[in-house]
């Protein structure tokens, strides 16, 4: 499921990352500084949209600060409710807004960005109680984000099994009506030893790494085998949104999200799953990269159909 070698433009984007297994021993605070001046670099000249607008939301612990991107154009337009990746322990609204914007671009639909709380200080379930929060004020405030009805959620990596605990949470609670889900190499099925695990652990992520999110998320054993933790634990999944899952070639976290869509597949639930096979985990957010591009406008023409638009926008930026 990879290719012979990682694409040379995302060696490229590892090689001016941060080493992550070298900085968490400062822990999360630090970590979390030092990606809020990254993105202010990274973020000096970001895509144009119709509107964005930082507001609040109720939440189960106060009020959740959201990011709400409009499509160029005006009049009423379907909904993405948007969660970051970082293991539950880092990301950010500033980190994935090109991101955010690329997607509202190529979409047209508008983009509700969630910056939901983080472990370790809101260990789970904080992270899916602000999501699946987050996701209902979406539901049952249209004339807030002049919404047309339509309501799909999405996420990168952490953020991927927060948009797929969502979906599973609203078809087992009865609502919302979720249209669509889109989870970008999310984080499930990871309490299998997995293929990809022993294979790809150290590219992006290490073995390390991944013990570090998951002893910062989770406080007991139990809590990780929650279904809403990890929706491989789920009884039944039938009833979720028809969902996009992608995976990437040379990421640990592969053939988890590829279980996981296959298990939708076996129980009924409409899946198209790609899997990047040059990619690392990631690679949505290596601006420069054309997979990213390809990526978002891939998740983006899902969203148009599951939306009944089959108009191509596209993104000059």
């Amino acid at each position: 499921m990879q290719a012979d070698e990682i694409h040379p433009q995302a060696r490229e984007a590892m090689a001016a990352q941060s080493d992550l297994s070298r900085l968490r021993r400062f822990g999360p605070k630090p970590l979390r500084l030092l990606e809020r001046a990254a993105n202010w670099w990274e973020n000096r000249n970001p895509p144009a949209v119709g509107a964005v607008d930082d507001r609040t939301v109720p939440g189960p612990a106060g009020e959740i600060p959201v990011r709400v991107y409009r499509p160029r154009g005006g009049g009423p337009s379907p909904t993405v409710v948007f969660f970051h990746g970082g293991g539950f322990v880092l990301g950010s609204l500033e980190g994935h807004d090109i991101l955010c914007r690329r997607l509202v671009r190529e979409s047209d639909c508008t983009v509700v960005s969630v910056d939901y709380r983080l472990a370790p200080e809101h260990p789970f379930p904080a992270a899916v109680e602000d999501a699946y929060a987050a996701t209902e004020w979406a539901a049952e405030n249209p004339d807030s984000l002049d919404a047309d009805g339509g309501l799909a959620v999405a996420g990168d990596s952490a953020g991927g099994t927060l948009a797929a605990v969502v979906s599973l949470m609203a078809a087992d609670r009865g609502g919302p009506d979720i249209d669509y889900q889109a989870l970008v190499y999310p984080a499930v099925g990871t309490g299998e030893r997995r293929e990809s695990v022993e294979r790809h652990a150290g590219t992006v992520l290490s073995e390390a790494d991944l013990t570090w999110f998951r002893d910062c998320y989770y406080e007991s054993d139990v809590d990780e085998r929650n279904p809403y933790a990890d929706p491989m634990h789920a009884r039944d999944c039938s009833g979720v949104a028809p969902a996009t899952v992608v995976t990437a070639g040379f990421d640990p976290l592969r053939d988890g999200g590829a279980a996981y869509a296959e298990r939708l597949v076996r129980e009924g639930v409409s899946v198209r799953f790609e899997n990047y096979e040059d990619m690392v985990h990631g690679f949505a957010a290596m601006y420069e990269v054309n997979r990213s591009r390809e990526l978002v406008a891939d998740v983006a023409a899902d969203l148009r159909g599951a939306f009944g638009s089959d108009t191509a926008v596209g993104d000059d930026a």
